[in-house]
């Protein structure tokens, strides 16, 4: 159940015109009263042909009258609707009569008491999910109403009338939510045949160009690319405040581009709070801070590699989501958004719908009361802005393979971070990562594929013997596990890794071990498949299997990203 608080008028007649209209689609049906300060004595131009609208607006604007025309208020009307969940069953006139009752009581429009002279409203359907009230900010005393935070009280109310009428439950909201798009956009995005409304549009282009940025020029420029309108808002010093970004093809009824400011997009999307995220580091290396420096990483020109990177960065995100405190946990979970961003923007286009929507849902699992501490996100930023900079992946290969596993690490860290909101009561953002984790499912599940169906018909094609010696590695490593992971048709694939860890000069028995200790596997749908990423990642091997070639020789997939020698040097240290 959502009541939605609109903007207070001055024009009472003008929403009953609308109240009791056909609506602007012909979609409202048999306007009626479900409910009023006096409901019996209301007239109600939708059932009563001898009432009119006039009639009930007098009714309503009485009390105005009471006050000298200077103490009117300009803005007098207030209007609140009322909509139920889709899933939720059609309730009855009386039902609903019984939730306008209680809204506008929990709001301050009128308690219902005996002795409480209250604001005159009524409450009018035209449809069956939903009621708008329409209210004189005046008491019948003259005096004004305590309708502070009548939205937050609204919502509140709502959550109780959930319960009582066994309705979907909405999870409670912070105030950190981005802006909902109003019904006159919805309107025009439908008129216009558009997916989404031009504030989501915006909001999501915004976010992509942002993602990973280092500067204000680079996050301007990628605006730019996208097609966009842009104006910057200058001071006097020449110094910039803010901008606003516009559609090419979104404009008023005077032919102007309809422009929307960062911060009214989202919170996190205004000039300042997009600044902070590469502006703190340069405070911490000012002010003499090293353990949020990190020293530079080589140039990233391979989607691969970049894919590879943003796979080690999630995993130490991880780590600090887990054991770091709330503000380091914060600034994690926040530049994970930028990284699904950059994983929506740069994926193959069998993958890319699956990792917007992930990307999309995310969005609300990054922003939380809880203030991000820039600096120790770098990792994560980096591995944005090198997806980004490497450009489209291919959906095949070692692009494909290393899509595939950076993904495995986004679920996990989606699963992470639904947690970490969770023990904190932060409702919405848990939901929206588990959200995110089930469209990253999907996508991996589109990833993995092809180069797991390779790796499977190679372990399907292994010696009985190598077989054996791999399922007795798998025993001794993960005696507890072994029997599932055996059960599971990522098993094959498992065991043509535990082969190829052998043949780059690994033991491994202790590589499984260490990848099952990294993190529990419980909540991992195939153990398997997530111990073949992490063998692979911790062995340095092409993601993806070599590819025959005709005369039956075997070509890797991609070049190794580190000459053998120093590779060599790094097995018993590095971690990914």
């Amino acid at each position: 159940m959502i009541p939605r608080i609109h903007k207070q008028g001055s024009n009472t007649r003008g929403l009953l015109n609308y109240l009791y209209g056909k609506g602007t689609r012909d979609e409202h049906v048999d306007p009626h009263l479900v409910a009023s300060f006096e409901y019996l004595m209301t007239p109600d131009p939708g059932r009563d042909p001898s009432a009119t609208k006039e009639d009930l607006q007098r009714l309503l604007d009485q009390p105005l009258h009471l006050l000298d025309e200077g103490q009117r208020p300009d803005q007098h009307v207030w209007h609140c609707s009322v909509r139920a969940a889709g899933t939720d069953r059609i309730l009855s006139d009386e039902e609903w009569g019984d939730i306008a009752r209680r809204i506008v009581a929990a709001t301050g429009i009128d308690s219902g008491g005996a002795d409480d002279a209250g604001c005159r409203w009524a409450a009018v359907r035209h449809a069956d999910d939903h009621i708008h009230i329409i209210a004189t900010l005046v008491r019948e005393d003259g005096r004004r109403p305590d309708h502070h935070r009548s939205g937050q009280r609204a919502q509140a109310e709502a959550r109780l009338i959930e319960t009582d009428y066994d309705l979907h439950r909405v999870t409670p909201g912070d105030g950190t939510a981005a802006k909902r798009p109003t019904s006159a956009e919805r309107h025009k995005a439908e008129r216009q045949g558009q997916e989404g409304t031009a504030r989501e549009r915006l909001r999501e282009a915004v976010r992509g160009a942002s993602a990973g940025a280092v500067s204000t020029d680079e996050f301007f420029d990628r605006l730019a690319a996208d097609g966009l309108l842009i104006h910057k808002r200058i001071a006097p010093s020449g110094d910039l405040l803010g901008y606003k970004v516009a559609l090419p093809g979104d404009r008023n009824k005077d032919d102007e581009p309809v422009f929307y400011a960062g911060s009214t997009l989202a919170p996190d999307l205004s000039l300042p709070r997009i600044r902070e995220r590469w502006s703190l580091l340069a405070e911490a290396v000012a002010e003499g801070e090293p353990e949020l420096v990190q020293p530079a990483l080589p140039q990233v020109t391979h989607p691969a590699f970049a894919r590879r990177r943003a796979a080690a960065a999630t995993w130490q995100a991880l780590l600090i989501i887990d054991h770091g405190d709330d503000g380091m946990a914060a600034a994690q979970i926040a530049a994970a958004g930028e990284v699904l961003d950059a994983l929506a923007k740069t994926s193959a286009a069998h993958t890319r719908a699956e990792l917007r929507q992930a990307a999309l849902a995310f969005e609300r699992a990054s922003r939380s009361h809880v203030r991000a501490v820039r600096g120790h996100d770098r990792a994560l930023r980096q591995a944005a802005h090198d997806l980004v900079r490497s450009g489209p992946a291919l959906g095949r290969g070692e692009d494909g393979a290393t899509t595939a596993m950076v993904i495995d690490m986004a679920v996990f860290l989606a699963i992470t971070a639904a947690n970490w909101h969770a023990k904190r009561h932060h409702h919405q953002q848990a939901a929206a990562a588990l959200q995110a984790a089930e469209h990253l499912r999907n996508a991996y599940q589109l990833a993995a594929t092809h180069p797991f169906a390779a790796l499977r018909q190679r372990g399907q094609r292994l010696a009985p013997r190598i077989r054996e010696r791999q399922a007795d590695v798998l025993r001794k490593a993960l005696p507890e596990l072994a029997e599932r992971i055996q059960a599971e048709p990522g098993w094959p694939a498992l065991a043509a890794t535990l082969t190829d860890v052998r043949q780059a000069g690994h033991d491994p028995a202790a590589l499984l071990a260490d990848a099952a200790r990294r993190r529990e596997l419980g909540s991992a749908d195939s153990i398997s498949d997530v111990l073949v990423w992490r063998l692979r990642r911790s062995a340095h091997l092409p993601a993806a299997p070599a590819i025959p070639t005709r005369d039956g020789r075997r070509t890797p997939t991609t070049t190794p990203t580190k000459p053998p020698a120093a590779r060599a040097a790094n097995r018993s240290s590095r971690r990914p």
